[in-house]
C-alpha cells in the first residue's frame, strides 16, 4: 500500500504519537515485577497465582496480538490504538483500587488487551506512514519503549515508597502512576480520530491466518520473537527478585533492573538503523546473543558481586526485541502484509513466550533456588539464536504465500 498523502503537521503529529504510545507499552507488565512481593502479599495471592500474574502478559499478547489485525482492518488503525490506550487507562488506573486476586488479574488483563494490541499494530503503522524510513522510525520508537520501560522498573518502588499505608509501602500508588501516563499518550491520537481511514487496514483479510501458518517466514519469524520475548519476560518479571534474594534491598534490586533496561535505551536506537541498513544482521544478532551468554553465566557464577555488569551484558541481549520488530517491517512488501506477519508474529511468539516466567516461577519454587532457572534462560539461548539467523535471512513474506 502507498504511503497516504498528509500534511507535514499531520505527519508530525503521527510521530509524536507513535513515541509516547512506545512509552506506554511495557508499564502495565514492567510495574509488577519490583513490586511483586507486596502485591503478593497485600493481596493474599499464592504461588500460583503470582506465577500467573507474571505470565499474563505473554498470555495476553498470545490471545490478543492475534485478532489486532482484524481490529485495525475494521476500524482504522488510529482509532484501534486510540481504543487500545483508553483500555490501558482504565485497566491499570483501575486494578490499582480492588482487594480480590481475580479481579486485580482480569484488569492487569484489560490493560495489558489495550498494550498487546497497539503493539501489533504499530509496525504497521510505520510501514504505512514511514515506508522509506522503518529503521529510523523504528528505532525511534524502540528508544522511546525502552525508556518506558526503564521509568517504570526504576520508579515503581521509589513512587511506592513515597506513600506509605502503617509504615509499609503503597504498591498501589506505585502501579497507578502508569495510569496517568496512558492518558497523557492519549491526547496527540485524539487528533489522529479525524484522519483515520478505513482503507488502512485493506487488504489485510486476504493474509489469513491459515495462510501464513505455511509460510516458513513467519514462523521462523514467530519462533524468533517468541524465544527473545521468553527470555524478556521472564527477566522483567523474576530478576528484581533474583537481586532481592542475592541480598540486594528492593530499590537497589528496583535500580538493577533499570540497569537492565536502561542499556537497552540507547541500544534500541542503533540496533533497528544496523539491522535496516545491513545486507545481513545475522553478525549483530551474534553479538546480542553473546551478551546473553556471558550475563548468564556471570549471574550463576557471582550474582551479588558483578550483579551491574550482568544486568548490563543482559539488557544488551534483550534488544533483540527491536531487532525483530525492523525484521517484521522490512520482510514484507505492504502496510497490510506486515500487519498480519506482526500480528501472526506476536500471538504464536507470546504463546510460546509464557513458558517464560511461568517456567521460572516454577523451577524455582521446586529447587528453592535461581541456579536452575538461570541456567534454563542460558540453554533457551541456543534454539533463539539458531531461529533468529533464519529470520535474518532477506526474503519476502508475499513470495512465500500460497498461490504467488
Amino acid at each position: 500500500m502507498s504511503q497516504p498523502e498528509s500534511s507535514r503537521a499531520q505527519r508530525a503529529l503521527v510521530l509524536i504519537g507513535i513515541v509516547v504510545l512506545a512509552f506506554n507499552l511495557r508499564p502495565a507488565a514492567v510495574s509488577v515485577g519490583p513490586l511483586l512481593d507486596e502485591i503478593t502479599d497485600g493481596l493474599g495471592m499464592s504461588g500460583t497465582q503470582a506465577a500467573l500474574l507474571t505470565s499474563l502478559p505473554v498470555l495476553c499478547f498470545a490471545s490478543v496480538g492475534g485478532v489486532a489485525p482484524r481490529l485495525g482492518k475494521a476500524l482504522g488503525l488510529h482509532r484501534s490504538i486510540m481504543l487500545g490506550l483508553i483500555a490501558m487507562t482504565v485497566g491499570l488506573y483501575a486494578r490499582a483500587h480492588v482487594d480480590g486476586v481475580w479481579t486485580f488479574l482480569a484488569l492487569s488483563f484489560l490493560a495489558l488487551a489495550g498494550m498487546a494490541a497497539s503493539n501489533v499494530l504499530l509496525p504497521s503503522l510505520v510501514k504505512l506512514h514511514f515506508p522509506d524510513r522503518i529503521g529510523q522510525v523504528t528505532g525511534l520508537y524502540s528508544t522511546a519503549l525502552a525508556i518506558g520501560i526503564t521509568a517504570t522498573s526504576t520508579l515503581s518502588v521509589p513512587i511506592a515508597e513515597h506513600h506509605r499505608v502503617h509504615g509499609e509501602i503503597d504498591w498501589r500508588r506505585g502501579l497507578v502512576a502508569w495510569a496517568i501516563t496512558a492518558a497523557i499518550a492519549a491526547v496527540p491520537w485524539v487528533g489522529l480520530l479525524a484522519h483515520d481511514q478505513r482503507t488502512d487496514g485493506a487488504g489485510a483479510a486476504a493474509l489469513r491466518f491459515a495462510d501464513m501458518a505455511r509460510t516458513r517466514l513467519a514462523w521462523a519469524m514467530a519462533a524468533f520473537f517468541g524465544l527473545q520475548s521468553m527470555q524478556a519476560y521472564a527477566i522483567f518479571g523474576w530478576f528484581a527478585d533474583i537481586f532481592r534474594d542475592s541480598g540486594y534491598s528492593a530499590h537497589t534490586a528496583g535500580l538493577l533492573l533499570g540497569v537492565v533496561t536502561g542499556i537497552s535505551i540507547p541500544l534500541s536506537w542503533l540496533v533497528p538503523r544496523m539491522t535496516a541498513r545491513s545486507g545481513d544482521p545475522s553478525r549483530l544478532l551474534t553479538a546480542l546473543m553473546l551478551c546473553y551468554l556471558l550475563g548468564y553465566v556471570g549471574m550463576l557464577v557471582a550474582p551479588h558481586g558483578g550483579a551491574v555488569a550482568w544486568a548490563l551484558l543482559i539488557g544488551a541481549g534483550t534488544t533483540t526485541f527491536p531487532m525483530v520488530l525492523t525484521l517484521i517491517g522490512l520482510r514484507a512488501r505492504s502496510s497490510a502484509g506486515t500487519a498480519a506477519l506482526s500480528g501472526f508474529t506476536q500471538s504464536v511468539g507470546y504463546l510460546l513466550a509464557v513458558v517464560g516466567p511461568f517456567g521460572v516461577g516454577v523451577l524455582h519454587d521446586a529447587t528453592g533456588g535461581w541456579n536452575v532457572p538461570i541456567l534454563a534462560l542460558l540453554i533457551l539461548c541456543v534454539p533463539q539464536y539458531v531461529v533468529g539467523l533464519v529470520a535474518c535471512r532477506h526474503r519476502y513474506l508475499e513470495d512465500e504465500l500460497p498461490g504467488r
